[in-house]
């Protein structure tokens, strides 16, 4: 059984922006660190963006502050990932994940902290 359920994928022109969601049952969601992995063609999975769900600090790589915006909604235990200007670089499958809070778990080389796996999203941006 996969807990996490990814939706919002899709095709984007260059420029454009998406919304994805991370929906997860409560003991995949409270206390903890929930990231957002994508996998691109021919590339190493890499983290995106990560957010604490019980101080809502939120992690993003040096290169996609300013463009991808990290948020939760408690009631829904839901993850979302705002991704504006989007560029054809960031097409790839986008996979939710959680681990034990800290946000560095998360970050941990390969996806070694993370307990937690979505199926994933297809996000492709055309130029």
């Amino acid at each position: 059984e996969v807990p996490l359920v990814e939706s919002g994928g899709g095709t984007v022109q260059a420029g454009g922006s998406l919304r994805l969601s991370c929906a997860a049952p409560g003991y995949v969601f409270d206390g903890r660190a929930i990231g957002w992995f994508r996998a691109a063609p021919g590339k190493a999975r890499e983290v995106v963006s990560c957010i604490s769900v019980s101080d809502g600090n939120t992690w993003y790589p040096d290169s996609l502050k300013g463009r991808f915006t990290i948020s939760r909604d408690d009631a829904k235990a839901t993850v979302f990932l705002q991704m504006n200007n989007l560029k054809p670089e960031d097409t790839g499958v986008y996979y939710c994940a959680s681990a034990p809070a800290p946000c560095a778990r998360v970050r941990l080389p390969w996806g070694q902290g993370v307990d937690y796996w979505g199926k994933g999203t297809l996000v492709t941006v055309s130029s």
